[in-house]
């Protein structure tokens, strides 16, 4: 009866422990536009999350957000989530997306935040990420992983940014950081398209 109530126990717990492996983001290494500096998450040792956009230069829907990343990282990193914004466009298709460009972009808005260039769209792929802007909240479990709790729009409103009425993405953090549950994990963006190296470019 011991051995019975004893595997049930570890049943319950191991169910209650399961990680869905899809949303599990790996460590990753990128060079950084703002600085000219590699970075990794790694590189953050008492982060507790991340806020992950993938961006790029050229993406008129991204040029909205610019400077709310900036707002969000000033607020968020010292609370131990930092912003990340990563550009994985196929810079042999899109010249404009070129590092170079890249750089002059963060002069120009003066973005506070790492803008990294994911040059083999390796880490686009992992997240599964489809256009820009498309945002990611992504969160250290107690083994040390980062898992993926929101993904989706930064909010309501890219053009007007005072007349937003939900504000996704910050009201994920925010409810982690609160040690609760995201009530909304995921929502619908839009933005452009990112087309992977060596994949038909179709419009669907």
């Amino acid at each position: 009866m011991k051995k019975l109530l004893l595997v049930i126990f570890a049943l319950i717990l191991s169910s209650s422990t399961f990680i869905d492996k899809s949303k599990i983001v790996s460590n990753f290494k990128l060079k950084s536009a703002t600085t000219n500096q590699w970075v990794s998450l790694s590189d953050y040792k008492e982060a507790k999350g991340f806020i992950v956009v993938f961006t790029c230069n050229k993406c008129p829907m991204a040029k909205f957000y610019s400077q709310r990343l900036n707002h969000m990282d000033t607020k968020y990193k010292k609370m131990g989530v930092p912003v990340l914004a990563i550009n994985s466009m196929d810079t042999l298709a899109y010249a404009e997306e070129s590092f170079k460009l890249m750089q002059k972009k963060t002069k120009k808005e003066q973005l506070s935040f790492p803008y990294l260039q994911d040059k083999k769209q390796k880490v686009a792929k992992e997240f599964k990420a489809t256009h820009t802007p498309q945002a990611f909240v992504i969160w250290k479990n107690k083994s040390g992983t980062f898992v993926i709790k929101y993904q989706g729009a930064i909010d309501d409103n890219a053009g007007e940014p005072e007349k937003a009425k939900h504000h996704f993405l910050t009201d994920a953090v925010d409810e982690l950081l609160l040690n609760k549950e995201v009530s909304m994990s995921k929502s619908e963006s839009f933005g452009c398209r990112i087309f992977f190296r060596g994949q038909p470019q179709t419009m669907d």
